[in-house]
């Protein structure tokens, strides 16, 4: 089955390419067989080593992978097309080896952790891990401030964006603190109109969490990685204690959070006028970012103008925190419905793996990687189509960006490992005994 869905997905891949370069160049592609051979390659190369390894695993996350993966390969080059960049010279190519290169570290992963379970003997050390990932842009020599959100660093011409692996640290952490902590952080406090809330002194952790993601917010500029740390915590904390007074905590507190910062901060006021008063000439003037991302997406309508025949370079950014809109371009709202449908799915199999497995580090890890997907895709959807503000967070797999391609195809790699033992089948203990009267 996931051979036959990968063969699927490339197939998809290789049309959607052919598309692009016959409508902007008239032509087949010179290089469609070494792409699509390529393409397929890589995808098979990992289907062998995981159904090797990991015989049980989910079917369906892998194929997913790939042709998000493969879509937002082709949108990139759609754009180099459409900004003059060459092949050689353009964000594609770069794109496509850091493809390859986080697939080769997701099998590195799934063949160097042979149990996940293992991963909760580092709980503390994921957790200093992450805090030190989220500290490294603030430091004076690597640190580097990109469109006024300091969540960088580079070196020399190299650049990276350690949040995004800060996001995998930290559900570890959270999953091994949790297990060991949820029946205290269980304990029923006073009841409020109805719902039983935490006890008081049980608040440390989230209010700890809250602090932190302020703090992401008022030194780094990142309202993105703020929202979506404090919102896995939360998450990960209902799912260990099934208490949804845990949840109206946690929205009273990012309520709060949000109250503060756009006090605070001039870079929020900036995207709640963007968010709020769009087409007014004070927004625009700010910035006409989201009106031109909004109006091409108008201009797709329900059925697109077709790959390569939009004009999504238009939009700032239209490769990496706008890839969104290009889709709803030139694929309309029914391409782009079926993108997020592809979303939707990867969510439901790592909750469904979450639900199979059997520990209790496992189901919370699992459930926190695939919220963790969720919310992102959420907040970058939600930005684009002023549901909530603009966020500055990048689509998983679609969007440009070498440190979100290996962040999540490493969030593939665990979840894949956690679902080989989830659908694994019980030991075979015998036939049940009988029992036989002593008459």
């Amino acid at each position: 089955v996931e051979l036959l869905l990968l063969i699927f997905a490339v197939a998809i891949v290789v049309l959607a390419y052919v598309s692009v370069e016959g409508a902007t160049h008239g032509t087949i592609p010179a290089n469609l067989a070494t792409m699509a051979g390529g393409l397929l390659a890589i995808a098979v190369a990992f289907h062998l080593v995981l159904r090797f390894t990991a015989s049980y695993a989910d079917p369906l996350l892998l194929p997913i992978a790939t042709l998000l993966n493969g879509l937002g390969l082709v949108m990139i080059h759609r754009l180099d097309i459409a900004e003059g960049r060459s092949i050689t010279g353009g964000m594609a190519l770069r794109q496509l080896t850091w493809s390859a290169l986080a697939v080769g570290i997701a099998i590195a992963g799934l063949l160097w952790l042979r149990d996940h379970r293992t991963l909760r003997k580092y709980t503390f050390l994921a957790g200093a891990c992450g805090v030190a990932l989220l500290l490294l842009p603030l430091l004076p020599f690597v640190g580097r401030e990109v469109n006024g959100a300091r969540i960088w660093i580079g070196i020399g011409p190299f650049t990276f964006q350690p949040g995004e692996i800060a996001k995998i640290a930290l559900a570890i952490f959270f999953a091994g603190y949790l297990v060991r902590t949820r029946d205290v952080l269980s304990i029923a406090g006073p009841k409020f109109l109805g719902m039983q809330l935490p006890r008081g002194r049980d608040l440390g952790p989230i209010l700890v969490m809250w602090l932190l993601s302020l703090a992401v917010l008022f030194f780094q500029k990142d309202l993105g990685s703020a929202l979506l740390f404090f919102g896995l915590f939360v998450a990960m904390l209902y799912v260990a204690t099934e208490r949804i007074g845990w949840i109206t905590i946690g929205l009273l507190l990012a309520g709060g959070g949000a109250v503060i910062a756009w006090m605070l901060f001039g870079h929020v006021q900036t995207r709640v006028l963007l968010w709020l008063h769009t087409w007014t000439p004070e927004a625009l003037a700010a910035s006409d970012q989201l009106a031109k991302g909004l109006m091409g997406m108008a201009a797709g309508g329900l059925f697109g103008t077709g790959l390569g025949r939009g004009r999504p370079d238009i939009t700032y950014f239209a490769e990496s925190d706008f890839i969104v809109s290009s889709f709803g371009e030139e694929l309309g709202m029914t391409g782009l419905f079926a993108i997020l449908m592809l979303y939707i799915l990867l969510v439901e199999r790592g909750l469904r793996i979450a639900i199979g497995v059997r520990d209790g580090f496992g189901k919370l890890l699992a459930a926190g990687l695939a919220f963790s997907v969720a919310l992102q895709c959420f907040v970058v959807v939600g930005g684009v189509t002023r549901v909530i503000p603009l966020t500055g967070l990048t689509m998983p797999f679609l969007s440009s960006g070498g440190s979100s391609l290996l962040a999540n195809w490493t969030l593939i790699a665990l979840l894949l490992r956690i679902s080989d033992q989830a659908r694994q089948p019980l030991a075979d203990t015998g036939p049940i005994p009988t029992l036989v009267s002593s008459r």
